[in-house]
């Protein structure tokens, strides 16, 4: 993959997050996901790319979001020699819906790029996950109990395993290993929504978390392997059925059972563990996250006037270069945002 074309992927998310800050706090989560979503297709069609939504809002029939399948990027006019970059995409707009429109912290616009065939293609489902920092690598599994994982990072890290700091979201079926990690003296970073960024501050230089665990997402699973690869860190993941996180009623089973055939389709098995390899295949993957909202990761979109400043995160996985972009945007010239 073409170098030049990481810094057009930070324009990608720089886009969608511009575009999402319209609506932060104003209780309409739907429509910050559509403004992003909107941005985020009209930029992917000018680059130079020949690009598959491989990861994204939903199946064929849930467009016009960025649907699984879309293809994106600059069109070839008859007779021309340009060649075009092949490459698969995961994308969230808005990672954080509901924090934009309440105006929370850590929302934010997420892409990953890697060369054809190399991302997972999970169902929208419930994946379990575990991410461990680049010291840790090939030395945790979903195999081993939690407290089991966090003494493998502590000795890794040269802690005691009540200097770990793990994220887990904050969710009711997550409250009671919350509650047993905090009696036995382990920190809990409970993020209220966000598991990539979560997962990222597990890796970035500058944070103090050393893990992840929890059930979410598994299109954000891929995303987050996507990241921790890029930054050296290490991820497993399980395909889980909703009727086994949510209990069993006649939705939820039937949700399940139509689940568990489209893991069939894709010749995935529920329940077995997806190790890095399984969810990222290639090292030569793109990411950018922007901030919609500040939080731990990033700063968020700060307006004034038709003046606003953007923070992009950009990884390149094949060099492991990190990047932190501070941009300042005149918003008159961005009709990708629906500018006049």
């Amino acid at each position: 993959m073409k170098r030049e074309l990481a810094l057009e992927f930070a324009r990608v998310t720089e886009a969608a997050a511009l575009a999402a800050e319209k609506w932060v706090g104003r209780g309409d989560k739907i429509a910050a996901d559509q403004a992003a979503v909107d941005a985020m297709r009209t930029v992917l069609n000018q680059l130079n790319i020949a690009g598959e939504i491989v990861i994204g809002e939903g199946e064929i029939d849930e467009a016009p979001m960025l649907y699984i399948g879309e293809k994106v990027g600059k069109k070839i006019e008859n007779g021309s020699s340009e060649i075009l970059t092949n490459v698969d995409i995961a994308v969230d707009p808005v990672e954080g819906t509901r924090m934009t429109a309440l105006g929370q912290g850590n929302a934010i616009a997420v892409l990953a790029v890697a060369n054809k065939g190399s991302f997972l293609k999970a169902p929208d489902m419930y994946m379990e996950k575990l991410v461990v920092c680049p010291e840790a690598r090939g030395k945790v599994s979903l195999k081993n109990t939690l407290i089991e994982n966090i003494t493998i990072v502590a000795k890794e890290l040269n802690k005691k395993i009540t200097d770990i700091t793990i994220v887990i979201l904050d969710k009711p079926r997550h409250k009671e290993l919350i509650k047993e990690l905090q009696e036995k003296k382990i920190k809990v970073y409970a993020l209220p929504d966000g598991d990539v960024a979560g997962s990222i501050l597990s890796c970035v230089i500058d944070s103090e978390v050393d893990m992840l665990y929890g059930i979410g997402g598994a299109p954000e699973g891929v995303i987050s392997a996507a990241v921790i690869k890029a930054l050296g860190g290490d991820m497993e993941g399980r395909l889980i059925l909703r009727n086994e996180v949510k209990g069993h009623s006649q939705e939820n089973d039937r949700i399940a059972l139509s689940e568990k055939e489209r893991c069939e389709e894709l010749g995935l098995k529920v329940g077995e563990i997806l190790e890095m390899k399984d969810l990222v295949k290639d090292d030569e993957v793109i990411f950018s996250a922007t901030g919609i909202t500040s939080g731990d990761l990033l700063q968020g979109v700060k307006r004034k006037g038709n003046i606003a400043t953007t923070q992009t995160l950009l990884v390149r996985g094949k060099t492991r270069t990190i990047r932190y972009i501070n941009a300042v945007h005149n918003l008159d010239y961005k009709k990708e945002i629906g500018a006049k």
